[in-house]
């Protein structure tokens, strides 16, 4: 897992918790790591990423509620606004898809973690069962920012 401390100026793929406040979800214990993230972007020590992912991960989990299609708009007009986005590439599409037939279920857990990787990004998760997975298949995880970890080093 990665130490960034000294580092003048991380670039973060943020994993999809992370933003679903911004469209009006609420997510347990997050308050302190998104003043953290702010704390950082206004200080200059870091850029955030998203993927299309993200937003695919995001809507599906809003459908799935009673939502406010403004908070929705709000939403994803302060994502094009203030995150840059990250885009695939080939390599990390098939390498979310070897990792899935090696037993992963959430794909889009694996193609944020691919795009990641294939865009030279850190990757800040929560998701201890991925961190896992791919501790067990011997894949690189010193671009994973685990969340404990993260406030640790940034707080």
């Amino acid at each position: 897992i990665c130490n960034v401390k000294y580092m003048a100026k991380v670039n973060i793929l943020l994993d999809s918790t992370y933003l679903l406040p911004i469209f009006g979800v609420k997510v347990r214990d997050i308050d302190s790591v998104l003043y953290t993230l702010k704390r950082l972007r206004d200080n200059k020590k870091a850029l955030f990423y998203y993927t299309p992912f993200n937003l695919l991960e995001i809507l599906g989990k809003i459908s799935r509620t009673k939502y406010d299609p403004h908070a929705i708009s709000a939403g994803l007009t302060a994502i094009y606004e203030e995150f840059l986005r990250a885009t695939p590439t080939p390599e990390g599409y098939l390498k979310a898809l070897r990792l899935k037939s090696q037993g992963f279920n959430d794909l889009i857990d694996l193609l944020l973690y691919t795009t990641a990787l294939t865009n030279n990004l850190l990757f800040l998760t929560r998701d201890e069962t991925l961190i896992g997975f791919l501790k067990e298949q011997r894949e690189d995880t010193t671009l994973i920012l685990f969340e404990p970890d993260f406030m640790e080093r940034f707080l």
